[in-house]
């Protein structure tokens, strides 16, 4: 099968620094690097290392062709994504040495995707293809009905958290990813439980405690626990596991399997620098659910 995955496309460029800055304060660096980045370039990354075909739908400006290069390189498909005439999208990152970060996105060509190619790209999916959406671009709605129409599976990673966005959504959506925040602010939005919005598959990541699987056809709701490593950076820790359970998802593993290796692959992740850089291949994946037995 395939995955579309109407996503970002950023610029990384990351300072490492001894601790995050206060307001006003100025800290001089130890690093800098710049890669490739975005929730939704990292997360067709992600799925590509696990195994899948990957289609990537999005955009990029003048200054973004080493970014496509990056993609081609790991597999995805880049023909669908469009050069505009408009700054590729950025992140402004900084990682300490307790390994969190903070983060400042422009949009850029992220924001600008043209729906007409978005449209023409479904057209070839298939029925059990996978739709892979996130809030750093525009057209999910139109997307996921059309992929909905198609009987593809519609996989939503609801990041950056936008009720706005997310609602008219949830009603399309075949797979609903959140961290714990994210849970909670959907949870505040709409005025109850995750459980009672009654959804096909939602699952909370949270970090060292693990990852919670709410299934909405049978009531079950099963935890499964954190690999436990060394942090080094946890910038895209959350887009590996998308695109890593995406991919298991659209290969036909059940969640039993799909979720595991997905937390193998994002706590791998974190103890290397990087974003996209990071993402474990699924023979190392493989190796590290090995060991942990």
């Amino acid at each position: 099968m395939t995955i579309y995955n109407l996503g970002s496309i950023n610029i990384d460029k990351v300072l490492r620094v001894p601790h995050l800055p206060s307001p006003g304060e100025t800290l001089a660096a130890r690093s800098y690097a710049e890669g490739l980045g975005g929730k939704g370039a990292n997360q067709s990354v992600a799925a590509a290392r696990a195994g899948a075909q990957v289609v990537h739908l999005g955009a990029i400006g003048p200054d973004g062709g080493a970014m496509l290069d990056l993609l081609a390189r790991d597999g995805v498909a880049t023909d669908r994504i469009a050069r505009l005439p408009v700054p590729t999208g950025m992140a402004l990152i900084m990682v300490d040495d307790a390994a969190e970060n903070t983060i400042a996105i422009l949009a850029g060509a992220n924001r600008e995707i043209p729906q007409d190619g978005v449209t023409a790209a479904l057209e070839g999916a298939r029925r059990g293809d996978t739709l892979l959406l996130q809030n750093e671009t525009g057209g999910q709605v139109a997307a996921a009905e059309q992929a909905r129409s198609r009987g593809m599976r519609v996989v939503v990673s609801a990041a950056p958290f936008d009720m706005a966005a997310l609602a008219p959504l949830l009603p399309l959506l075949s797979v609903l990813l959140l961290n714990e925040v994210e849970a909670a602010q959907l949870e505040q939005a709409a005025g109850r439980s995750l459980a009672a919005l009654a959804l096909p598959h939602v699952v909370v990541t949270r970090g060292a405690r693990g990852a919670t699987h709410l299934d909405g056809g049978t009531g079950e709701s099963t935890t499964y626990p954190a690999f436990r490593v060394a942090p080094v950076d946890t910038t895209g820790a959350g887009d590996t596991f998308a695109g890593y359970l995406a991919a298991g998802l659209d290969q036909g593993l059940d969640w039993s399997r799909a979720l595991p290796r997905a937390q193998a692959a994002a706590a791998l992740s974190v103890t290397r620098a990087g974003a996209a850089a990071s993402i474990p291949g699924a023979a190392e994946t493989a190796e590290f659910l090995a060991k942990a037995g």
